[in-house]
């Protein structure tokens, strides 16, 4: 009983510690999408150029010759918070193309223990009811080419909406820019992604009846109402990524992003300005029909209980088959470093549509 009131707690609290850590809110959003990308360790802005492009960078969406769909579904945790996405994406004409997605980030089926004790201070199990905490992410792209040759930009309008049961719920908007360029040969490509470019506002409606169940049930705790407005700080992601076609039937494709926020973090290189993390990926290739990815990134410098730091990271790899207009894709990947949670399989489908014409 003592771990169930304490899971309902960290989760309870989750509002408060997301109005008082800024530069960390709608984090759901930064988890990243298809299995292909995350095997990279998620080192595709300069290069991604299909349905996913319209969470990695929307210029990429340019890049669709026909209508596709992405599906993407992890269990993290140990299987405790799932995290669903679909996305769709077509060509308009030959210099503008839009796509929509959708992510879910919950957990569901927590165990509400408020009203575990009953007035006369009697332990009844039949008061516990269940709730569910979830983050959804509704995200709009379009993208259009310029008049430079091999220069492209898209943008992305971002509707936010937090759950946490019948206790509280918030809404926020806000956008997303991104530029994508691609040599002549195409042996290069660059990228640069924008996110919250004009900060993300989410404001949160609270539910006091509720509150007041969850100030009652410990003495001492929870007694003032937590803050009803977050903001999302600006964060950009700049990528370069370059392919070589090895014999005609072979390829290898390497990239590197340096992932950058507007605040001190514990990230490799930490400044009061920006922080940054880098992370560097491959992808092999054979025949254009299985690929072999994997990618290092989430450099952290963590501080240990001597204070010295310790240099964190993340090592990714995943797989991948396409056949006609099918792609299946698998990685294995974390939310943190390799040492603070379980590894996830993540599995992801994209399907064109041409294969149906």
């Amino acid at each position: 009983m003592k771990k169930i009131v304490l899971l309902f707690l960290i989760f309870s609290s989750q509002l408060t510690w997301s109005q008082t850590v800024r530069k960390y809110s709608n984090e759901f959003m930064n988890i990243g999408v298809d299995a292909a990308a995350l095997g990279m360790s998620n080192t595709v802005t300069a290069q991604t150029g299909d349905v996913n492009s319209g969470y990695w960078n929307p210029a990429g969406l340019l890049n669709l010759e026909d209508n596709q769909l992405g599906l993407m579904h992890a269990n993290y945790f140990a299987n405790i918070a799932q995290y669903d996405y679909a996305a769709f994406g077509m060509p308009i004409d030959d210099r503008s193309a839009v796509g929509i997605s959708l992510i879910r980030f919950g957990v569901d089926d927590i165990l509400d223990t408020t009203q575990l004790i009953d007035s006369q201070g009697n332990i009844d199990y039949n008061r516990i009811s269940l709730f569910s905490t979830a983050d959804y992410g509704l995200t709009v792209s379009y993208a259009r080419s310029l008049p430079i040759d091999g220069l492209n930009y898209g943008i992305n309008a971002k509707i936010i909406h937090r759950i946490i049961g019948d206790f509280a719920s918030s809404w926020g908007f806000g956008f997303d820019l991104g530029i994508q360029y691609i040599s002549d040969e195409e042996d290069w490509k660059f990228g640069l992604m924008l996110r919250d470019i004009t900060t993300t506002y989410n404001t949160w409606t609270i539910n006091e009846d509720k509150y007041n169940e969850i100030r009652d049930a410990i003495p001492g705790e929870n007694q003032e109402l937590p803050e009803t407005s977050e903001v999302t700080l600006p964060k950009a992601q700049l990528g370069i990524s370059k392919k070589y076609i090895i014999r005609y039937d072979y390829s290898i494709t390497g990239a590197a992003n340096l992932n950058m926020q507007f605040a001190r973090t514990n990230d490799i290189i930490s400044t009061n300005v920006v922080s940054v993390d880098p992370a560097v990926g491959f992808e092999a290739g054979y025949i254009d029909l299985i690929f072999l990815r994997g990618g290092v990134g989430n450099f952290q410098q963590i501080t240990q209980i001597d204070g010295s730091n310790k240099l964190s990271f993340q090592p990714n790899f995943g797989v991948g088959f396409k056949y006609k207009g099918i792609q299946v894709d698998y990685a294995l990947t974390d939310l943190g470093n390799q040492s603070t949670a379980l590894y996830s399989n993540i599995f992801s489908v994209k399907v064109d549509f041409g294969i149906f014409r």
